[in-house]
């Protein structure tokens, strides 16, 4: 990392913490990859700790963006909320705190969206998604609306607990954050 470098901080759980696969093979790595290869000076920081909630990740934003001054922070949380059936009024004001706090700081905001395991049932998965949707209207932010989009369908691409997804699997992660993160990185500054 150079002095000065713009940084890109993720905050999430198991499923950008690489769980179940080398980390230098996962959705996060990967992004910074991309980066690269499409010459942006951003520096990714990868801030996720498995098993974390909306919450714990609330909790660990302030020392986090102290530690990296981030200008963009990709909050991919809330799947080990749904696991566990906390409220969705919990999930909605610790994800309403992180992207508040960011923005006090002029941090931009790409909130990904979390899809639960099928047997949740539909009632409550689409109470789940319209969570994150309703989230980004609120705050006026930017929303991947299926972090897992095109990846959690196909149990294939999934490791044998059904939540994480495999290696092979990452690029599309990347793929489904690329085009809005893209659009953000044209709109802060450098």
């Amino acid at each position: 990392m150079i002095a000065g470098q713009p940084k890109i901080l993720v905050l999430g759980d198991s499923i950008s913490a690489s769980y179940g696969i080398n980390s230098e093979q996962g959705w996060v790595a990967q992004l910074q990859q991309r980066l690269d290869k499409h010459s942006y000076p951003h520096h990714v920081i990868n801030a996720s700790v498995s098993g974390d909630t909306t919450r714990t990740g609330l909790n660990r934003l302030q020392d986090a963006i102290r530690q990296h001054k981030p200008l963009i922070i990709i909050v991919a949380l809330g799947g080990n909320d749904g696991l566990r059936g906390l409220p969705f009024s919990e999930i909605e004001t610790s994800l309403g705190e992180i992207i508040k706090q960011s923005h006090q700081q002029n941090i931009a905001i790409l909130l990904a969206g979390v899809r639960l395991p099928p047997n949740y049932g539909a009632f409550y998965n689409s109470r789940f998604a319209a969570l994150f949707k309703k989230l980004a209207s609120t705050y006026k932010v930017r929303l991947v609306p299926q972090l897992l989009a095109n990846v959690s369908e196909h149990s294939e691409l999934m490791q044998a607990d059904g939540i994480h997804p495999i290696a092979s699997a990452q690029g599309r992660i990347v793929d489904n954050v690329w085009p809005q993160l893209r659009k953000m990185l044209g709109q802060v500054d450098r």
